[in-house]
């Protein structure tokens, strides 16, 4: 776990959405990044949690490990697109038949890093399972600027495809004297000792 350090998650963006079924699926199916021996995978009401289990056995049990947050929805998924049918002209059919339909579960990983991808230890390692967790999702899109041996590293992956990211340093707002606009509590007239 010496590498740990090297290795950081500094800026995360997630709108992911896949059906629980193919996350449990993938998660058994998974050959996870070294220092991750598992992910356990635990349901609270409509909230899961994806937690790493560590390969270190000297890691305390009581020491966080990183873990992702997904919040569970239910949407109705149709046999073919409404819209397709509706605008299809079907002259002999006098009533419209109902489209087959089901709910299915949803984990949306949705939210920025700390709603996402929570505690320290082990965060990169998880990172990189959300990231192989994004490009099976068919739906939402993943950013994310992380740092590996000293490098930052900017990820993006949109609908299950990686695409080129790029880090971009931008100026941001200027620091007009600054503190002189603000309450200076030392000599506050009304404050006394």
């Amino acid at each position: 776990m010496s590498t740990e350090d090297s290795r950081h998650v500094y800026r995360l963006h997630s709108t992911l959405e896949l059906p629980l079924e193919d996350l449990r699926e993938h998660i058994d199916e998974a050959a996870f990044p070294d220092g991750i021996d598992d992910v356990e995978i635990t349901r609270r009401n409509n909230t899961l949690i994806l937690k790493a289990v560590a390969e270190d056995q000297s890691v305390s049990k009581y020491t966080p490990s990183a873990q992702l947050k997904a919040s569970v929805t239910e949407n109705r998924v149709y046999e073919e697109d409404p819209d397709e049918r509706r605008n299809s002209f079907r002259w002999d059919e006098e009533e419209e038949e109902e489209i087959e339909s089901e709910l299915v579960e949803f984990a949306a990983f949705k939210g920025d890093r700390e709603t996402v991808l929570q505690n320290s230890l082990l965060q990169y390692e998880m990172f990189l399972v959300l990231c192989e967790i994004a490009e099976a999702a068919e739906k939402g899109t993943l950013t994310a600027i992380s740092e590996h041996d000293g490098d930052l590293e900017a990820t993006r992956i949109v609908e299950g495809e990686p695409r080129p990211a790029n880090i971009e340093v931008v100026e941001g707002p200027r620091d007009h004297g600054s503190g002189e606009s603000g309450v200076n509590w030392r000599d506050n007239k009304f404050i006394t000792d």
